[in-house]
């Protein structure tokens, strides 16, 4: 038996990169996957496509996960699709990196909303849900700059910052209800962002991980699924670095 047959995972900002590896990760062991995306374009209906390969449903939904009401419309809108939510990922995030002396507000505001207010937006709305179910568990998507800070990041760190408290103080308060809150902080991970970089700062990053390579979007979708399956159903309130241990 799949890990998590008969399960249902909702993924957020999926069409692409590591929310996609890991929505394709979930569906592998029998969930079935509702995903967000700001829109739902050709690209998110190919992934659509992808992980209903694996013989589960899925269905993307366009969503602001910044946008409070917007995400209890579409939360609500899974539970009467999907009829339940297991297992809740919320990995929404933008960048818009610079130093503090040239940061606007507005960039500031962006990141911290849609990185940030999108964990409240959608623990919060998933929360009556896995409350009557007893059971679920939530994997929020911090970074180890959100652990160690980053210069030209401090908004991007700071919503990952906010994003390991959250996932401490969730952790605690739905303990009672046997609902798991955990957090993973990936480190330098090969996507399309990275992969726009110059080569000699991609190794120059390398150079300075001990496991000499970047990480793939896979690595940090398996542990996703280690999080959102049984086999950690004793670990809540926690911090995985992944980040072949350039941040330990």
């Amino acid at each position: 038996m799949k890990l998590l047959e008969g399960k249902v995972a909702l993924v957020t900002g999926a069409a692409r990169g590591i929310g996609k590896a890991i929505a394709l990760k979930l569906a592998s062991e029998g969930a079935n996957i509702a995903f967000t995306d700001l829109n739902i374009d050709e690209n998110a209906l190919a992934t659509q496509k992808e992980i209903e390969a694996f013989g589960v449903k899925a269905k993307g939904y366009a969503s602001n996960a910044a946008n409070f009401e917007d995400t209890h419309t579409v939360v609500a809108e899974i539970t009467k699709e999907f009829g339940r939510i297991d297992i809740l990922v919320n990995n929404a995030g933008i960048t818009k990196d610079g130093a503090l002396k040239r940061m606007s507000e507005a960039q500031w505001d962006a990141v911290i909303a849609v990185n940030l207010k999108s964990v409240f937006n959608f623990t919060k709305a998933v929360q009556p849900v896995m409350w009557k179910q007893g059971t679920g568990s939530i994997v929020n998507m911090s970074s180890v700059v959100g652990v160690s800070g980053n210069a030209n990041q401090i908004n991007y760190s700071a919503s990952k910052a906010g994003i390991i408290g959250v996932t401490k103080s969730v952790a605690k308060e739905f303990g009672t209800r046997n609902i798991r809150c955990n957090a993973i902080a990936p480190g330098f991970i090969i996507t399309e962002m990275t992969n726009q970089l110059p080569e000699d700062v991609r190794k120059e990053w390398e150079s300075k991980i001990p496991l000499h390579r970047g990480g793939t979007p896979e690595d940090v979708a398996n542990v996703t699924l280690f999080l959102a399956s049984d086999l950690s159903s004793y670990v809540t309130g926690q911090v995985i670095k992944v980040c072949g241990g350039m941040n330990a």
